[in-house]
């Protein structure tokens, strides 16, 4: 839920799809304007959020954005986003289509990634995706 393509306001999306534009400082105002419109329903509306999962998307997406601006500010660790895909937890009411097992392979594959390996990057469960 946190991919680029699920942020409905285009001038956010703009934004934090502008790698080389991302600081921290542009990702908190993103967030600050987001909360803000939240204040407001009817504004969320006019912006084109979708109600019930836009401060879920919001904050995922700005993760996302922090993960770029960690590996291009620190270029000796290895910093990546990732989704271990929709789980069956109790935060999912046990709905999820994946088992917690299958889920933890991504994160601990990435932990376990030798010296040079893949920076700045977005993970759905064990494949590179797109941010």
């Amino acid at each position: 839920m946190g991919q680029l393509q699920h942020v409905q306001d285009e001038s956010v999306r703009k934004i934090l799809s502008d790698v080389d534009g991302l600081t921290e400082e542009v990702v908190d105002e993103v967030v600050s304007g987001y909360f803000e419109d939240a204040k407001d329903q009817k504004l969320l509306e006019k912006k084109g959020w979708t109600i019930n999962v836009s401060a879920y998307v919001i904050s995922k997406a700005a993760l996302n954005a922090y993960t770029r601006i960690l590996a291009k500010k620190f270029p000796s660790i290895s910093a990546n986003a990732i989704t271990p895909g929709f789980l069956a937890t109790a935060f999912t009411s046990f709905q999820g289509t994946y088992t917690v097992e299958e889920g933890a392979r991504g994160p601990v594959r990435l932990a376990l990634l030798p010296e040079g390996g893949p920076s700045g990057q977005y993970f759905f469960m064990m494949e590179q995706s797109t941010f």
